[in-house]
């Protein structure tokens, strides 16, 4: 795309940019892996366009399925068009069984499912770690109201609800997943995005790990396993 773009913000994996039209910026995957709050880094070739192509297909579901999101449409291999949020600082987590971080923090067997599933608040502050917050903690904080923290919580169950019966049907458990929700005219819509980056993603039959825990973890090709997650979904890539 050659609109005139104005870098507006660059994170760990994507990059922002103001092309001039009100309420509408212009998203870019790259192939930039990170983990451990930016401790460890990679390019990793190819990254950027599958996960653009996961999230387009992802939010699509989500949008047809009547969850409000931020995504409005592809506009190249790694591009896409979407709402400008007044986003909040905290991250939803849904996790459907244990893996990661929370094995530590209480001590819990990796894979032990959780019936119903288990939802968590983070700080959205690399500096500090992404610490968990209590609902105390964020009404504290004043990052969000106990309306909006309803909300979020509403929005990411019924995510769930959608999503782990579709990769479900594709043999995929989805083990635990991050999401961010900010402001588009007075209403909470779903922001940032929904690709193997942020979600924990492993073959029912066999365990195997296609999401970015290979990454953290070492375990070697990071981009066969996500052209994989993604073709077994259906993503042309």
């Amino acid at each position: 795309m050659t609109t005139e773009r104005t870098l507006l913000y660059t994170g760990k994996s994507k990059t922002i940019y103001d092309i001039g039209e009100k309420d509408v910026v212009l998203v870019e995957f790259r192939n930039d892996a990170t983990a451990f709050n930016g401790a460890r880094h990679a390019l990793l070739e190819d990254k950027g366009r599958i996960n653009c192509a996961v999230d387009a297909f992802l939010m699509g579901v989500l949008a047809k399925n009547g969850i409000k999101t931020h995504w409005l449409k592809r506009l190249g291999p790694t591009e896409i068009l979407a709402r400008r949020l007044d986003m909040l600082k905290v991250e939803c987590i849904i996790r459907n069984r244990a893996a990661g971080g929370i094995c530590k923090r209480l001590g819990l067997e990796r894979g032990r499912v959780f019936s119903p599933p288990l939802f968590e608040f983070f700080l959205k502050d690399d500096a500090l770690g992404d610490p968990l917050l209590t609902e105390d903690h964020i009404l504290l904080l004043g990052l969000a109201t106990q309306e909006e923290i309803s909300t979020m919580k509403v929005l990411s169950y019924k995510i769930n609800d959608i999503l782990s019966p579709l990769f479900s049907e594709v043999g995929f458990d989805l083990v635990d997943f991050k999401l961010e929700f900010g402001y588009y005219q007075g209403e909470l819509f779903l922001g940032d995005e929904f690709t193997l980056d942020g979600c924990r993603l492993w073959d029912q039959k066999t365990g195997d790990i296609y999401d970015k825990d290979r990454f953290r973890q070492d375990l070697g090709d990071v981009i066969e396993h996500y052209k994989q997650a993604a073709l077994r979904l259906g993503i042309e890539v």
